[in-house]
């Protein structure tokens, strides 16, 4: 009854593009493919009725597009030119896991060992989100439906048991932190200098932290308005008002796109309106540098400089990486589960008629085989008997399941 482990994982497969294979731009492109057009569900409807993939399950984040799925076809090109036939030299590039592999992938991408940020848990939140929405449009059957959980369960466990997530590696994140050593006052006053995607991840960390009181300058006036919008006592300005602005600050965040220096001594003389800057932090995320070389010179004040913050950043992923393997021990047990537990549902999905098929025997051995005995017997022997059948029925149905479980478990 015991069938190969190499052998039934065989029809997984994974076609994937990541960080490690192409740009940025190149895995964009691949997924506005498969999300354009009629949109991603028509897209991977059609993949499972053309009869090329029984069950799929599609996952994408900005470093990764991942197709997980079922088929006894091989994988060659023909197979990849119906992925997508409005982008079939994009489909070239896809590398290709089968079997075993495949679901380590799966669960290694999940646990955040393949991730472009070591421990990131956000690809987890991804995963699931994807899982959902692949089985609310029936494209996970019972196949994925278990990898996928199983994938949850060994993401669960890496991040419960190994320190792979801890010590943040995101500058933002890590300027938070930095900020949070100096322990400002949650009624500080706060100017946030750009409004791009750095300093939206800066306001989200404000608010969470408590602080209402943040001025956003910005060349676009609807910009820094926008992100102001957030805080009980925010106000949006435009950069250019920078020159004439009164309303002093205690925490500095800055970060342009400028080619160069915006906080120049004479601007930060002017920021201060009076006050003096020894009290004052300034936080700089430009790259190259906001706050000009001279103004760190000329003032007093604390610098949180993004050079110090990507050290810190490169120690910290240092020490993620470390953890990578004992995370990959979790993984390799959890592998180890997967394949007992498919083996055995395996197993189980062979013997679903067992129990119809005993029903079936008892119903003939009552109503054919030994009808005209049974009718002469008494009553009261006849509803023993019947009991007697019917307990022996129920009992027999479990015999030959349990039977087959423990087989597999004695043979791992």
């Amino acid at each position: 009854m015991a069938v190969s482990t190499p052998f039934m994982l065989q029809h997984f497969h994974i076609l994937t593009l990541t960080h490690r294979d192409a740009k940025l731009k190149e895995i964009g492109e691949l997924v506005a493919a498969f999300e354009g057009g009629d949109g991603l569900q028509s897209n991977l409807l059609r993949l499972r009725e053309s009869g090329i993939m029984k069950e799929v399950f599609y996952a994408a984040t900005c470093n990764r597009i991942l197709l997980l799925f079922t088929t006894e076809l091989a994988i060659d090109d023909d197979f990849r030119r119906q992925l997508l036939p409005q982008a079939e030299a994009a489909t070239t590039k896809l590398r290709h896991f089968n079997g075993l592999k495949a679901i380590r992938h799966l669960y290694e991408v999940a646990g955040s060992i393949d991730s472009l940020v070591v421990g990131e848990r956000q690809i987890l939140g991804q995963l699931r989100e994807s899982q959902e929405t692949c089985r609310k449009w029936g494209l996970i059957g019972d196949d994925l439906r278990i990898i996928t959980n199983q994938a949850v369960l060994a993401a669960k466990d890496i991040y419960a048991n190994t320190r792979i997530g801890e010590k943040s590696v995101s500058i933002v994140s890590l300027s938070m932190q930095e900020l949070q050593r100096h322990a400002p006052s949650r009624r500080s006053r706060i100017l946030l200098v750009g409004a791009g995607q750095t300093n939206v991840l800066v306001a989200k960390f404000l608010r969470k932290q408590g602080y209402n009181d943040v001025t956003v300058a910005n060349r676009t006036l609807a910009r820094a308005q926008q992100l102001a919008a957030g805080f009980a006592k925010g106000k949006g300005i435009q950069l250019d008002e920078l020159d004439q602005y009164t309303g002093g600050f205690d925490v500095l965040f800055v970060c342009t796109a400028s080619s160069e220096a915006i906080i120049t001594p004479a601007r930060f003389e002017q920021l201060l309106a009076g006050e003096q800057a020894t009290e004052k932090i300034v936080v700089d995320l430009g790259v190259p540098a906001d706050v000009a070389e001279a103004t760190v010179k000329a003032f007093p004040f604390t610098y949180i400089a993004i050079e110090h913050l990507r050290s810190l950043a490169g120690k910290n992923m240092d020490f993620r990486r470390r953890e990578v393997d004992l995370a990959h021990d979790i993984l390799d047990r959890h592998l180890k589960e997967t394949e007992t537990l498919y083996q055995t549902r395996l197993i189980e999905r062979a013997m679903v008629h067992v129990p119809g098929q005993i029903k079936e025997i008892r119903h003939n051995a009552v109503n054919k085989v030994f009808r005209k005995e049974l009718e002469d017997l008494d009553p009261d022997v006849r509803e023993l008997m019947d009991r007697m059948m019917l307990y022996m029925e129920k009992r027999c149905i479990g015999i030959p399941m349990k039977a087959a479980r423990e087989a597999v478990l004695s043979k791992d």
